[in-house]
């Protein structure tokens, strides 16, 4: 793309899997269920199972916030691992969000990028789960846009037309705008072939395969790629 990062002046931000390290999330909240249960699960069994069990709730249910798919996830993952569910365990899942950590660049780098840019969240959560996890970030975004906002989830197109209205009024249009994220499920394709600028943060670079999130048909070449959110702030600063 022949043009600097800092030409943007809005970013728009996948939350959950680029600032909030989802997969922590899950391992933290799985592994001692599985450990009590007597099961010997590895970590890339959990995560592939959750990334599974997501992209069929998804079809089956593509208006749930991604939230609200994590009960009927956690018993689509039960059912294949083994793990149990008959003790609230599913509904626990859901409310461990609270407990998902950011990624450890995630703060000091939002930090940064906020006093060049708009900063807004555009993510499959919830409003409270959103609310969990920007209170998680230090509460970094100018506005926020939610499957609840919007009644459907990501890759769907008219969650990024709804952002794109809601901005519009604030002065902001598509060339002002960067997508910043890490799935490319979810976001990165739907989001280049809707002509926005995109920026890969591929928090699993290095490592085989796409770990709890669903494989997407292909994997989308963006328009600028880093494996760290500090990555791109540092990046930008270069630019001065």
């Amino acid at each position: 793309m022949d043009r600097t990062l800092s030409s943007f002046r809005l970013l728009t931000f996948d939350v959950i899997g680029t600032l909030i390290d989802f997969e922590a999330g899950i391992l933290g909240y799985v592994r001692p269920l599985a450990r009590g249960a007597g099961l010997e699960l590895s970590q890339d069994a959990i995560l592939a199972a959750f990334g599974e069990a997501e992209g069929e709730q998804h079809k089956d249910a593509p208006h749930l916030p991604f939230t609200q798919m994590l009960a009927p996830v956690y018993r689509r993952m039960a059912d294949r691992l083994g793990l149990p569910h008959d003790g609230g365990e599913a509904d626990g899942f859901r409310a461990s969000i609270s407990d998902w950590p950011a990624f450890t660049d995630s703060v000091e780098a939002l930090g940064r990028l906020g006093r060049r840019f708009r900063l807004v969240a555009l993510t499959n959560a919830d409003n409270w789960a959103l609310g969990q996890m920007s209170k998680t970030l230090g509460d970094p975004f100018d506005d926020a846009v939610t499957c609840e906002d919007v009644g459907v989830n990501k890759p769907d197109p008219q969650v990024f037309a709804y952002c794109r209205g809601r901005q519009a009024v604030h002065g902001f249009g598509l060339a002002d705008t960067l997508h910043v994220a890490q799935s490319q499920y979810h976001d990165i394709g739907v989001a280049a072939r809707l002509g926005y600028a995109t920026c890969w943060i591929e928090r699993r670079a290095g490592r085989a395969g796409f770990g709890a999130t669903p494989q997407p048909d292909a994997v989308t070449k963006p328009d600028w790629h880093f494996t760290s959110l500090a990555q791109l702030a540092d990046a930008i600063e270069q630019e001065g």
